[in-house]
């Protein structure tokens, strides 16, 4: 059975301005990266005291592995904030950047007795902006918010277009 759900203007304008503003800060974050060449993770791995800090340990003691970790990092979240931003494979990009970011909280959890040498958002207990934003984007791919404006929307639409018309 198919629930076709009506979302009001306000909400999907909300939806989309939520989409654009963290497509925008994961861009940002992974430009500043590209612009820095002597960015590497390991500062933050080396941080790293929740459940991850096993495999962040594993990352830090090969070199080659850490520069393909780096890589992945900053090219990742340039291509999920150019996703959202876009609405260009929203969905997985919406997913990928929830699981990226919930890997960052994992790695670093704002839970009693942890201390970081690294700046932090304020004080937090358990739950922290990463964790917000990790939530944020997987409610987000919930919503068809690239059905209603973005490259998804726009290729879809002249898919359906051009099929509709018996061309190929």
């Amino acid at each position: 059975m198919i629930n076709e759900k009506k979302y009001t203007k306000a909400q999907l304008i909300f939806l989309l301005v939520l989409r654009f503003v963290i497509g925008w800060h994961i861009l940002y974050e992974g430009i500043s990266k590209v612009m820095n060449p002597q960015w590497t993770s390991a500062n933050f791995l080396q941080e790293s005291q929740g459940i991850l800090s096993g495999f962040s340990g594993w990352i830090l003691s090969n070199s080659s592995l850490l520069s393909i970790v780096d890589f992945l990092n900053i090219w990742g979240l340039v291509l999920i904030g150019l996703g959202l931003i876009f609405g260009f494979l929203f969905k997985p990009a919406a997913i990928a950047g929830s699981v990226l970011i919930f890997i960052y909280y994992l790695s670093v959890p704002p839970l009693v007795g942890y201390e970081y040498t690294l700046p932090s958002d304020g004080s937090n207990l358990v739950i922290n902006r990463t964790l917000i934003e990790a939530v944020a984007l997987f409610g987000l791919a919930l919503f068809p918010t690239n059905e209603v404006f973005g490259l998804d929307y726009f290729i879809s639409s002249r898919q359906k277009g051009t099929l509709q018309h018996g061309r190929k």
